[in-house]
């Protein structure tokens, strides 16, 4: 595998120089004048991305910017910025590219560039037990007495609002802040991104939370500026390597079909 990795990283590396000098957009030009690429993500949604008790940040999404970096032969920097900042923050210059559980969504991507998905994921309800024994389908949950905690700015709270019109929908600050309203009994249940609910389930087993089975699909994609092609078509061809040498599923598996990392959550 590692030897793979290695012919697959020469290859890029090689194309990117070649079409470089000629054709490099301002990013690309940007990435390989200072040697490093600058990386934005949220550190706040395992497995896909999280700070570990240690203070590094880890997940799905950074062993993809380590692969992105390598094939670019660069340093990766990783800079932590809240969710609904990431999109300024890729706008502004600040930061080269996204890699955060970032769904592709029609008014995003109209704003940037999306390379993929790398990832399928979806909306999924976190509850207590008792609560799950009576939510049968969505129509159980859409009552003006029921409850739910979504993070504001994201997915998650456009699709409460148009699958959910008549549960009261209260919005918290953050993915973090919504579970912090479902652990302090301040709502029934809260909605996330599955992989989300399934690990935080996973981690508060003794509070007898539970994670249903997620019920929408949405694609997660990398987002860049819309003025480097090249960057566009590198970023295409390197993950279209990835899939069919098998390293981008062999990642997945290692934070979704070992639970071992769970560890290292604060």
């Amino acid at each position: 595998m590692r030897k793979s990795l290695c012919q697959m990283i020469l290859v890029m590396f090689l194309m990117l120089c070649l079409v470089s000098a000629a054709f490099a957009g301002p990013t690309v030009d940007s990435i390989l004048k200072k040697k490093e690429l600058v990386v934005g993500t949220s550190a706040n949604l395992p497995p896909l991305t999280f700070k570990a008790k240690d203070g590094s940040i880890k997940g799905l999404d950074i062993d993809l910017a380590r692969m992105i970096a390598a094939a670019m032969d660069v340093k990766l920097r990783v800079v932590e910025i809240p969710f609904n900042d990431l999109l300024p923050a890729l706008e502004s210059g600040k930061i080269d590219m996204i890699l955060s559980c970032m769904t592709i969504t029609p008014d995003r991507n109209l704003r940037v560039v999306y390379v993929g998905p790398y990832f399928v994921s979806g909306q999924s309800i976190l509850t207590t037990k008792d609560v799950a024994m009576n939510i049968n389908s969505v129509e159980d949950i859409n009552k003006s007495d029921f409850s739910i905690a979504v993070p504001a700015g994201t997915t998650t709270e456009k699709i409460a609002k148009l699958m959910l019109p008549k549960a009261k929908l209260v919005i918290a600050g953050s993915t973090d802040g919504a579970l912090d309203l479902l652990r302090k009994k301040k709502v029934k249940a809260m909605m996330a991104d599955y992989p989300y609910t399934s690990v935080t389930s996973f981690k508060y087993q003794d509070k007898g939370f539970v994670a249903n089975p997620p019920f929408s699909v949405e694609p997660i994609g990398i987002a860049i500026r819309p003025d480097d092609p090249l960057l566009t078509n590198f970023l295409e061809n390197l993950l279209f390597l990835l899939k069919g040498d098998g390293m981008l599923d062999g990642a997945s598996k290692r934070w979704f079909a070992d639970p071992s990392w769970i560890s290292e959550l604060p």
